[in-house]
């Protein structure tokens, strides 16, 4: 199985992932995509497995920092825009192996997912 977690570097949340993955003996690429970018492909996949409204991460500051129209009337399109356009309003880490994934991090999540 390959697995490929994507986020960024020096998040905490990637870190906690991480470990947990080094841990358990999972063997994981790791895809930076605040250094190297995304592509739309996988944006377009995530959202369709998890919808928008989770892969977007509202959350976080460089989401927070737009402006009120930017936020306004979103939808997959225009979250992919922006995701796109700025990597780090994807939630993280993005989890994926065998066509599945799971975004955020949870220890339960992941156990159950590598059950």
């Amino acid at each position: 199985m390959t697995v490929t977690i994507y986020g960024i570097k020096n998040c905490d949340t990637m870190k906690k992932a991480r470990n947990w993955l080094a841990e358990h003996a999972i063997v994981v690429d790791f895809h930076d995509y605040k250094a190297s970018g995304i592509e739309r492909a996988h944006l377009v996949r995530w959202c369709g497995q998890a919808g928008w409204e989770t892969v977007l991460n509202r959350a976080g500051t460089t989401f927070r920092k737009l402006d009120e129209a930017a936020k306004q009337d979103l939808d997959t399109d225009k979250a992919i825009a922006l995701m796109l356009a700025q990597p780090s309003m994807i939630k993280r880490p993005v989890l994926e192996a065998d066509s599945r994934i799971i975004i955020g991090f949870k220890p339960d999540l992941y156990e159950q997912f590598f059950a």
